[in-house]
């Protein structure tokens, strides 16, 4: 079941606010928004394994141990590029500036409302 584009919405408010206040735990669980999966790398990286691949496959049919090592690593290469992640680098103007302490707290308030509707509307 897909999230809704405000539960969207809702889910990346959490996550920034994990990044800004324990930076530490955000990056060891992995969610840096900061480094993104790239399609370009994906896709360069797939063709890559495919020509390694290809020249692998050469050197076996030559029987040229140079042509197949070469078409390992480039297999090796296009696999690691494919999943490599991608830095944006891009910081929001500002962001470092603004002082999160009243947004915090009306975030936070705004959510435990709706977490109490949530539960009256059970009961």
């Amino acid at each position: 079941m897909p999230l809704s584009e405000h539960e969207q919405k809702l889910l990346e408010q959490l996550e920034k606010q994990l990044h800004e206040d324990d930076p530490k735990f955000a990056s060891s669980m992995g969610s840096d928004p900061g480094r993104s999966w790239s399609t370009r790398h994906l896709v360069i990286g797939v063709l890559g394994a495919v020509a390694g691949i290809l020249l692998l496959l050469l050197g076996v049919t030559l029987q040229n141990i140079v042509v197949g090592v070469l078409g390992f690593l480039v297999m090796g290469g296009g696999v690691y590029y494919a999943t490599m992640r991608s830095s944006t680098g891009t910081s929001k103007p500002g962001a470092a500036g603004r002082k999160p302490g009243k947004q915090r707290s009306s975030f936070m308030s705004n959510l435990e409302e709706r977490w109490d509707e949530r539960h009256r509307g059970e009961s």
